[in-house]
C-alpha cells in the first residue's frame, strides 16, 4: 500500500488498494493468448432484427438460428410492447417496427400476447407510416412497404469527382461505405417476398392503398433541404427513362468499390450497416452464396456473434484494438510493471496490428504515409484516430527490449506522424477524416438515421492533445497551439465539454482536463476551476457519477443519471486532473473512489446495464449542436432517440474505474512523497 499524508484515511488507501488488485487480476484473466482483450459491444435490437431478415433475404434463413434469435427480441421488449435505443429508455417506433416484422418471419403469431403489446405500442405511434427511412427500406425489400416512399439515389453518383461539392467523400466514412451498396439496391428495388403470416399490414393506421408513400415535404423549398427535396423529384423522372447512358458503368463502379473495400475478415466499415447491405447489394446483382466474397461476408458474422443459452445476438461492431489499448493504459497506471508479460503480449499484438496501407483518408490526405490503427481487427481502410491516440499512449507506457522494442519506436513514430498529419482545418481531430464538415450533405430525404458527418470534437482531441503531452511535446508547436484552441473554444458556458463518443458531458469533461494537465497547463485558472466546480456539481448522493444517453435531447440531463462506474471513473480522472496535489483528499474525491470501491463485484468487476458509450447522437452534422431542437422544430428528438445509436461497451465498466483508481493511488503516493520532502 502507497504512504500518503495524513488526511487522507487509512482504511480508504486500503480499500482502494485492494479494489485496484482485485479489478487487476480480473482484467488479466481476460486477456485472450494473442494478447489483445476484447468485450462485447452491445448495442440495441434492430442488429438481430436486421440480421433475421438479412438471412430471409439471402434465403439462408435457419430455423433453429432464427428462433434463437426470436428468443433474445423477446428478453429485450419492454413491459409496454416496444423496443429501445439503450438501456432503460423509452420505446422507439422504428426499432420496434423492425424487431416486430423480425418476430413474424421468425413464425411468432401475431396473436401471441408479446405480439399484441407491441403491434398496440407501434399503432400508438402512428405505425410503419412514421418510421425512419431506413427502416422503410427494409420493409421495402420485403413487399411491406412502397418503393416509391423511399429517396431516389442514382448509381451514377458514384462518377461525380472529389472536387465536386457534393460527392461521395463528403459524407463520413460510415455513411460513405454504406451508401455505395445502397445506391444499388435503391435503384435495383428488389422485392423477396413473405408468408401471409408474416406480413404486417396490422401495422398501418389506415388500409395500405390509402397511405400515403411520399417523402415528407420540407418546410420551405428555399434552402439545401428544399433543394435536395426537388433534386429527389427530378431524379424519379430520370429512373422513369428508358435511357440512363453510363447505368450499367456506374454500377460496375459500384460494385468495384464494395468489392475492393472488403476486409480481411470478410465485413465491410467494420461495421453491421455496409455490411448488410453490400451482402444485400451484390445478391441482388446475382452473387451467388458460394461466392467467396458472399461466404467470407457472411460467415464474419459467425466470428462475432454470441450464443447464451437459446439465444444468439450479433454485434453491430467489434473494438478488440480499443479495449486492448485501453487497458494497457489502466493496467500501467495502477502499477502494473511496463515488462510484465501481459504488457509485453498486448504491446507485440498492438503493434502487428499498425495500418501501413491506404485508406479513404487519402482522398484529403494525399501526401501522409500511413501509419493508423483500427477500432476493430480487421478494417484497414478506416483507421481510427481516436484509436490512434490510445495505442501510441499504451505503447509510449510499456517499454520493450531488442528487436520489439525497434518495432514499437518505429510503429509510434509512424503513428504519430500518420495522427498529426490528419488534424482538422479548425485545430481538432475527428474519428476518420480530416475535414469532413460540409453541413449541406446532412439535408438528403436519405440523412434521417445517425450522423452524415464526422467533424473534429473535443474528446477525440483531447486524447490527441494528452497523448501529444505524455510524447513530451513542446506547448508552442503549431499543432498543439490550433488543438488548444479548438479546446477552448468547445467548451460549454456552464464549464463542461461535450461527449461526442461517450456520454455526455461527463465523458467530455473527463477527457479534456487530464489532456489539459498532460501538456503542463495552469490548472488554476478560471476556465478550469469552472470545470472542476461542473464535475463536483453533478455528484450523485451515493458518492458515484452517471448520465442519461437522454443529455443529448434534453439539456435537463447534462451530467444527470444514475451512477455508473465508468462515468464515476471520468468524473474522477478529470478532478484528479484539474485539482492537482489536492484531489486525494477532496471530499468529492473521497467519496467518488469510495463508490467504486463499495461497488466492486468479488470477481474483480463491475455491474453497468446502463449505456455509457456513443455511436452516433442523431443530430445528423455528427458534432454538438448549440442549440438542441424544440418538439416542434426540425430534428427534435425525444428520449426515445429515433435517430441516435447508443452504445454499452462491456470493459468499459472494468477498466475506466481501474485507470482512475490507479491514477488516484499515484497521486496520493506523490503527495505523500512531497510532505516528506
Amino acid at each position: 500500500m502507497v504512504n500518503v499524508r495524513s488526511d487522507i484515511q487509512e482504511d480508504l488507501l486500503r480499500s482502494v488498494d485492494e479494489t485496484v488488485g482485485r479489478a487487476q487480476r480480473y482484467i488479466l484473466s481476460q486477456q485472450y493468448p494473442d494478447g489483445y482483450w476484447w468485450a462485447e459491444l452491445e448495442s440495441n435490437p434492430t442488429m438481430e432484427a436486421e440480421y433475421l431478415m438479412l438471412t430471409h433475404f439471402l434465403d439462408v434463413a435457419d430455423a433453429a438460428r432464427c428462433r434463437k434469435l426470436a428468443n433474445f427480441l423477446l428478453t429485450r421488449q419492454r413491459d409496454d410492447g416496444s423496443w429501445g435505443q439503450y438501456y432503460d429508455s423509452p420505446g422507439d417506433l422504428s426499432t420496434s417496427v423492425e424487431c416486430y416484422f423480425a418476430l413474424k418471419l421468425a413464425g411468432v403469431s401475431a396473436e401471441s400476447p408479446d405480439m399484441v403489446k407491441a403491434r398496440k405500442f407501434i399503432l400508438s405511434k402512428g405505425g410503419v407510416p412514421r418510421v425512419r427511412v431506413f427502416t422503410k427500406i427494409w420493409l421495402s425489400m420485403f413487399g411491406q412497404w412502397e418503393w416509391k416512399g423511399t429517396p431516389a439515389m442514382p448509381p451514377e453518383l458514384m462518377f461525380l469527382p472529389s472536387w465536386f461539392p457534393f460527392n461521395l467523400y463528403e459524407f463520413s466514412s460510415w455513411a460513405r461505405a454504406t451508401i455505395v451498396p445502397m445506391l444499388i439496391i435503391l435503384t435495383e428495388r428488389p422485392v423477396r417476398g413473405v408468408p401471409e403470416s408474416a406480413r404486417i399490414d396490422e401495422l398501418y393506421p389506415a388500409p395500405r392503398d390509402r397511405t400515403d408513400y411520399s417523402l415528407p415535404r420540407p418546410d420551405s423549398l428555399v434552402g439545401w433541404r428544399g433543394f435536395f427535396h426537388v433534386a429527389d423529384k427530378l431524379l424519379r423522372l430520370y429512373e422513369r427513362s428508358p435511357v440512363k447512358p453510363g447505368r450499367g458503368f456506374a454500377v460496375r463502379r459500384a460494385v468495384r468499390w464494395i468489392l475492393d473495400h472488403q476486409e480481411a475478415d470478410g465485413c465491410w466499415g467494420g461495421i453491421q450497416p455496409p455490411w448488410v447491405y453490400s451482402l444485400i447489394a451484390l445478391k441482388r446483382l446475382g452473387y451467388s452464396m458460394d461466392h467467396p466474397v458472399m461466404k467470407v461476408g457472411f460467415e464474419a458474422f459467425e466470428r462475432y456473434a454470441i450464443e447464451e443459452g437459446d439465444t444468439w445476438r450479433v454485434q453491430a461492431c467489434i473494438s478488440p484494438v480499443w479495449d486492448t489499448a485501453l487497458i494497457t493504459i489502466a493496467l500501467l497506471d495502477s502499477g502494473v510493471a511496463p515488462d510484465d508479460p501481459a504488457i509485453q503480449q498486448a504491446a507485440r499484438w498492438l503493434v502487428k496490428e499498425q495500418i501501413l496501407t491506404g485508406g479513404d483518408w487519402q482522398v484529403k490526405n494525399k501526401k501522409a504515409l500511413p501509419g493508423g490503427w483500427a477500432f476493430e481487427f480487421d478494417n484497414d481502410a478506416y483507421p481510427d484516430l481516436d484509436d490512434v491516440s490510445e495505442v501510441i499512449m499504451a505503447l509510449n507506457l510499456a517499454r520493450q527490449e531488442g528487436d520489439d522494442e525497434l518495432r514499437r519506436a518505429r510503429a509510434v513514430k509512424l503513428g504519430t506522424d500518420w495522427l498529426l498529419s490528419m488534424q482538422s482545418s479548425n485545430g481538432g481531430w475527428a474519428a476518420f477524416d480530416k475535414d469532413n464538415t460540409k453541413g449541406y450533405i446532412t439535408k438528403i430525404p436519405f440523412a434521417d438515421f445517425g450522423e452524415a458527418l464526422d467533424p473534429p470534437s473535443a474528446d477525440v482531441t483531447a486524447h490527441v492533445v494528452e497523448m501529444m503531452g505524455k510524447l513530451g511535446f513542446d506547448r508552442d508547436l503549431p499543432s498543439v497551439k490550433r488543438a488548444y484552441r479548438y479546446i477552448r473554444d468547445e467548451q460549454e458556458p456552464d464549464g463542461a465539454w461535450f461527449g461526442r463518443w461517450g456520454v455526455n458531458y461527463v465523458y467530455g469533461t473527463g477527457a479534456v482536463l487530464p489532456a489539459l494537465e498532460a501538456i503542463g497547463e495552469d490548472m488554476s485558472q478560471e476556465y478550469v476551476t469552472n470545470a472542476v466546480d461542473w464535475v463536483i456539481g453533478h455528484q450523485n448522493g451515493d458518492g458515484g457519477w452517471g448520465e442519461s444517453c437522454g443529455s443529448y435531447v434534453d439539456p435537463a440531463l447534462r451530467g444527470k443519471g444514475p451512477s455508473t462506474a465508468s462515468q464515476t471513473a471520468w468524473a474522477l480522472l478529470a478532478l484528479l486532473a484539474g485539482l492537482g496535489k489536492d484531489a486525494p483528499a477532496h471530499r468529492a474525491v473521497v467519496e467518488g473512489v469510495r463508490f467504486l470501491a463499495n461497488t466492486q463485484q468479488e470477481d474483480g468487476s463491475w455491474d453497468e446495464p446502463y449505456f455509457t458509450g456513443t455511436g452516433f447522437p442523431g443530430y445528423g452534422v455528427g458534432g454538438r449542436l448549440k442549440h438542441l431542437p424544440g418538439p416542434e422544430e426540425e430534428g427534435y428528438q425525444g428520449l426515445d432517440m429515433p435517430a441516435g445509436f447508443m452504445i454499452n461497451y462491456h470493459m468499459y465498466r472494468n477498466l475506466w474505474p481501474l485507470t482512475a483508481l490507479g491514477r488516484y493511488l499515484n497521486l496520493a503516493a506523490a503527495g505523500a512523497r512531497e510532505d516528506r520532502s
